[in-house]
């Protein structure tokens, strides 16, 4: 079979010819049709993501596809099951083995393109405003980097569980997208001062930040007392330092969020979050943003859009 393997740190992946893996006990194979491209992608190829495992090592953290074999011990779902799985790499390739304990089989007639895109990107959305921010109808949801891959679905479910969403992104085309989403107001972060917008608004109650740097400083300073400002990523490069004192005087809270990091110590959060996202789906009340697809053997274009940041939504690979 064809895979993308990292063969070295800091070094372009390559496709390459592999034998086919052998379902273990507890295993599901599939056969890819789809995956869906990360900025956690990029940051595996040069070492740097918190769960990057050693060279060599095929990239693609979601997948969809059908059921190929079963390993043993599994009992189900069965051979030619359209199916969607979170498998934190192995999905750039014809085939993978993936845990049967994060196998979700599809609704009937969904896309794997689309499949492929739900899992990430409206997971973290999902489980980080429910679960953990705990956003309540009425509030004020402020998000950064609102047309990128998390964050047009973080206005998307926002907007979906009652807050006033105020979407910031670069760019008028972006945030068209962004107010398609279903944003109240746009901030566009190239032209405007975001501190002040926002408190113009009112000030905001949760913060979405997958941006860090720069933003993260702007939106804090524009949070409501007992505001939640959820760390997602840090997609402009920066860290931020973050002066404790700001939080005491607000009351604000700074909640640290890596959604695969759940599949570690408590699963049930992001299976019954997918399992309500795929309802959510089924009922027509989301739709993944497909802004671009490659075939794997130009995977490595779909890589190098995320990192020139000229994607919107999501980038798929089609297998």
């Amino acid at each position: 079979m064809r895979a993308l393997q990292v063969r070295a740190f800091g070094q372009p992946p390559r496709l390459i010819e592999t034998d086919r893996p052998a379902p273990g006990p507890g295993e599901i194979r599939i056969a890819i049709a789809a995956c869906g491209l990360n900025f956690a992608d990029l940051l595996m190829i040069d070492g740097k993501y918190q769960d990057t495992p050693e060279p060599p090592f095929i990239l693609g953290m979601e997948i969809a596809g059908t059921v190929d074999a079963l390993g043993p011990g599994v009992d189900g779902p069965a051979p030619g099951t359209p199916v969607a799985v979170f498998g934190g790499r192995g999905g750039l390739a014809e085939m993978g083995c993936f845990p049967a304990d994060r196998v979700t089989s599809l609704p009937p007639g969904m896309p794997f393109a689309d499949a492929a895109a739900l899992q990430i990107a409206y997971g973290t959305s999902h489980v980080a405003l429910d679960h953990k921010a705990r956003l309540q109808p009425g509030e004020t949801l402020l998000v950064l980097g609102a047309a990128g891959g998390v964050g047009l679905t973080a206005v998307e479910i926002g907007k979906l569980m009652g807050a006033r969403v105020i979407a910031c992104a670069r760019g008028a085309d972006k945030l068209e997208i962004a107010r398609a989403a279903g944003a109240d107001h746009l901030i566009d972060a190239s032209t405007e001062d975001i501190r002040e917008t926002v408190k113009a608004l009112g000030g905001a109650d949760v913060v979405y930040d997958p941006v860090g740097g720069d933003q993260f400083t702007a939106a804090l300073r524009a949070c409501n007392p007992e505001a939640r400002i959820l760390a997602i990523g840090f997609a402009s490069g920066q860290v931020p330092q973050i002066p404790a004192n700001h939080l005491l005087v607000k009351n604000v809270d700074v909640l640290g969020f890596y959604w695969g990091g759940y599949l570690k110590f408590r699963p049930s959060v992001v299976t019954d979050s997918l399992a309500t996202l795929l309802d959510w789906y089924a009922q027509g009340r989301i739709k993944p943003h497909v802004s671009a697809t490659f075939p794997l053997d130009r995977a490595t274009e779909g890589l190098e859009m995320l990192r020139s940041r000229r994607s919107t939504g999501k980038v798929v690979i089609t297998i």
